[in-house]
């Protein structure tokens, strides 16, 4: 009997899978993309910068490092306090890194915005769509339901975070 050379194979015992198996390929890449680094420094942005940055600015993407650029983490900031955020940048990739055990940030972009009431309008019409466009149909080719569901409540999270 021979076997295909470029099948796979799962190693696995009886019973249940993991939960990384069981996701469609389209959302392993999602999550695989930003996911953890993300969202781990969302959920700890207070204990990262200090209470006092906190107020003032919060974490808008991560792009991970690949072969042309390094990983760099967009904070988008309250006009007038960007020079505060210059002088702690070290300070911060310093944190992040030391809260994930290894060099997950290399650099920090800022992008600054003005603290009006027109804007806080535009960001609630903005967030009536949970997920853009490019993650929304790839959670509609999603098949199971539950998956579905639980990907757009993890989303709504997301945002109101």
């Amino acid at each position: 009997m021979q076997f295909k050379k470029y099948t796979k194979q799962r190693n696995s015992i009886q019973g249940l899978r993991s939960f990384k198996d069981t996701l469609p390929k389209n959302v392993k890449k999602v999550i695989n993309k930003k996911g953890h680094v993300y969202s781990e420094t969302i959920n700890n942005w207070r204990y990262l910068v200090g209470e006092s940055l906190f107020n003032v600015c919060y974490p808008k993407s991560f792009k991970s490092s690949n072969k042309f650029h390094v990983s760099t983490l967009l904070i988008n900031v309250k006009r007038g306090h960007e020079i505060d955020m210059e002088y702690s940048k070290k300070d911060i990739i310093d944190r992040i890194n030391h809260f994930f055990g290894y060099s997950v940030v290399e650099k920090i972009k800022l992008k600054s915005f003005e603290n009006n009431k027109k804007e806080s309008v535009n960001l609630i019409d903005k967030s009536s769509h949970v997920t853009n466009e490019h993650y929304q149909k790839k959670i509609d080719d999603i098949k199971n339901k539950k998956i579905k569901n639980s990907l757009l409540e993890l989303s709504k999270v997301f945002k109101e975070k």
